[in-house]
């Protein structure tokens, strides 16, 4: 068995592969690919009707176009030597990936909360989107360079730290280490930001099915059904809704039994198709009313098409449990959010629908929330940045050697200063990615719904 010092030379020995400060020295590959093009590959298998607004939406800001553009910064990630260290990759670490949501136990955690893209792979690959997605956030905030370099990297700083000290802990302990919100407010400096986080988590708390059910439903020939909205949400026909029935059952089989009691105590109200986030506008995402003890008793589940994570094409194919799972995405999906969270949805399980495309489920609120980081203010930034940081460390630490993590990382900040370096150049590479989405969009080469 390779003991900890090994185990921490492991990580030194990776600095001969990829120094720390070469992180900090990224330029685009002379060969780089189009990103317009990239993005319109992505697209080839959506529901073409609704790429538009996926445009439309990345094109409101470099911010937006950040959120949408994953496998971009994938291919500019792959181009550039890393350091080996291999742990279950978020694959779309932007801040806004990050959000509390109820334990199984009902408690409020804060933890990474999306992973559609999720994949084995670097370390430093989500570290470096973290960062990035900070210093664009940052810049769209009215901030200078200098406290959007300070932001990012105190992300990486917040990072390294909790690596360091999970480093020192029993398997057991690392993998139970949690982010409880009841831990959060102390660690805020300011009164001000203080509050504004508590009525963020008053908030996530009131983020239930039954309020779900008061937003999205109405009463329609003599039953409770979804309220369409297309083209966000969008009613089935009937041999649409039968086929969901299908992918319903099937995506039972792959739950726990306990969870499975339970799921059979309500039964099925309705489905529509609706439209969720940026980079996921086109593919295949239904949402389902199920009734349980009376219609008073609802639960919503989402049923989300899972294709291939955008890092697959730039990553080695392995052979651990885990990576077996990549072979089905909605599997994958489920895999990497088993393993990254502290602890994940009860409903959270996995299918094949018609035409053998995967989805993955769970439920659509469940006191789920995210911060407004466009009203942010340095400080506040700062300290989310922080946050994230954390988070994602403790994620890794479960999935990969975070002793070997620790030893490349050192005790300096050269690594933390190099990728906060990296944000910054990142957010210029972003922001011009984003005019060319704005003029092709003017050109008439690419169409875009705005404001939807």
């Amino acid at each position: 068995m390779t003991t900890p010092a090994e185990r921490r030379r492991i990580g030194r020995a990776a600095r001969e592969r990829v120094s720390r400060s070469e992180h900090g020295r990224w330029i685009p590959a002379a060969d780089r690919p189009d990103p317009l093009g990239v993005l319109e590959a992505q697209g080839a298998d959506r529901v073409a009707r609704l790429l538009p607004i996926r445009y439309g939406r990345m094109a409101d800001s470099p911010f937006g176009y950040l959120r949408g553009a994953a496998a971009v910064m994938a291919a500019d990630l792959a181009a550039v030597p890393d350091t080996g260290l291999t742990v279950q990759l978020c694959g779309d670490a932007h801040l806004l990936n990050f959000g509390v949501y109820a334990s199984p136990e009902r408690a409020l955690l804060f933890d990474v909360n999306d992973f559609d893209e999720t994949h084995p792979g670097p370390f430093e690959w989500d570290v470096k989107r973290l960062a990035a997605s900070i210093a664009v956030a940052a810049r769209e905030n009215g901030q200078d360079d200098e406290r959007a370099r300070r932001a990012a990297r105190t992300a990486v700083q917040g990072y390294a730290t909790a690596m360091r000290r999970l480093a020192g802990l029993g398997e057991l302990d690392a993998w139970y280490s949690r982010i409880d919100t009841a831990d959060l407010l102390p660690l805020i400096r300011k009164t001000r930001r203080r509050e504004a986080v508590r009525a963020d988590l008053d908030h996530a708390r009131r983020r239930t099915s039954l309020q779900a059910f008061g937003k999205l439903t109405e009463e329609r020939d003599g039953r409770r059904r979804i309220i369409s909205s297309p083209p966000l949400i969008e009613e089935l026909r009937r041999n649409e809704l039968r086929g969901i029935g299908k992918v319903f059952s099937d995506y039972r089989a792959t739950l726990a039994e306990d969870r499975r009691v339970l799921l059979d105590r309500y039964r099925f109200v309705d489905a529509a198709m609706k439209v969720v986030g940026v980079g996921s506008v086109g593919t295949r995402c239904y949402i389902v009313l199920l009734e349980g003890r009376d219609i008073r008793d609802p639960l919503f589940l989402q049923l989300k098409e899972a294709g291939r994570s955008v890092l697959e094409d730039h990553l080695p194919p392995t052979r651990t449990d885990a990576e077996v799972a990549v072979h089905h995405g909605g599997r994958r999906v489920v895999t990497g959010q088993h393993l990254m969270q502290a602890a994940s949805d009860i409903f959270l399980g996995w299918t094949t629908g018609p035409a053998g495309r995967h989805f993955y489920g769970r439920q659509l609120r469940d006191m789920k929330g995210s911060v407004e980081v466009d009203t942010m203010t340095p400080g506040g930034l700062r300290d989310y940045a922080d946050l994230c940081g954390r988070t994602l460390a403790r994620a890794h630490a479960r999935t990969g050697d975070r002793l070997a993590i620790v030893g490349y990382l050192g005790a300096a900040d050269t690594f933390a200063e190099a990728v906060a370096d990296f944000a910054l150049r990142y957010a210029d590479r972003t922001a011009a990615d984003h005019r060319e989405l704005v003029e092709a969009i003017r050109a008439g080469r690419v169409a875009a719904t705005r404001g939807v």
